[in-house]
């Protein structure tokens, strides 16, 4: 209708002209402003989704600076961010941040609600192979894309059985199957059954049977998620 699209649009606009560069007073006032309301960082200021996955490697949320700050002193030497390295406030106050703590800065991309495509998944696990530890990996609320992530860190490098991997989506971690995000849960099933068959390896089978499109369709195809 209409007058959504209308609102939506509004929306859209406000946002975009909150999120902006931090080259001056008045832009840095406003990408906080976008940081801490529309990107929802007043909610990470008490709630950090933070846990271990394996010696070394840390999940999360996206950390705020005096996040980082208590990351630094406990010993953390890298971050892995799963946001991309776009030019958004969070990103730059992000990318601050550790350039002023001294922290290795690493930018992957990883999908949440579709299926990521198999460059992006072996991004992932290339930067799991070269990036100093201890380190924490992190996405928005560190739910899904941390969730998917760690799974893969526990497949690809620790060599760790499916059912391990697939603990780190739950809803322990404010992850849910029956939303869109559901499909990462469907890869690891689809793995699963073709580790059980053939009894081949995560990585070897992103590189030679994986299809992001292919996966995805076949979930829409079995799955309504509710949102």
């Amino acid at each position: 209708m209409p007058i959504f699209k209308r609102i939506s649009d509004w929306e859209r606009k406000l946002r975009a002209s909150y999120n902006t560069d931090l080259s001056t007073p008045e832009n840095r006032r406003r990408a906080h402003i976008y940081n801490l309301w529309f990107d929802h960082a007043i909610l990470r200021k008490v709630w950090t989704n933070f846990f271990p996955v394996a010696p070394g490697v840390y999940r999360s949320n996206q950390p705020t600076h005096e996040r980082f700050e208590k990351l630094k002193a406990m010993g953390v030497k890298s971050v892995l961010n799963l946001r991309g390295a776009a030019g958004a406030a969070h990103y730059l106050v992000e990318e601050e941040s550790c350039r002023q703590l001294g922290l290795t800065l690493v930018n992957v991309s990883l999908m949440a609600r579709n299926a990521a495509p198999a460059a992006n998944i072996l991004q992932v696990i290339g930067a799991f192979r070269s990036i100093e530890k201890p380190f924490v990996m992190h996405c928005k609320s560190g739910a899904d894309r941390a969730g998917f992530a760690s799974a893969i860190y526990l497949l690809a490098i620790e060599d760790r059985p499916i059912s391990e991997a697939r603990k780190m989506l739950s809803a322990k971690y404010i992850h849910f199957r029956w939303t869109k995000t559901g499909v990462l849960d469907f890869i690891l099933d689809r793995y699963e059954e073709r580790q059980k068959e053939t009894g081949i390896g995560f990585e070897d089978w992103i590189k030679t049977e994986y299809d992001h499109l292919q996966m995805q369709a076949d979930y829409e195809a079995r799955h309504k998620p509710l949102v």
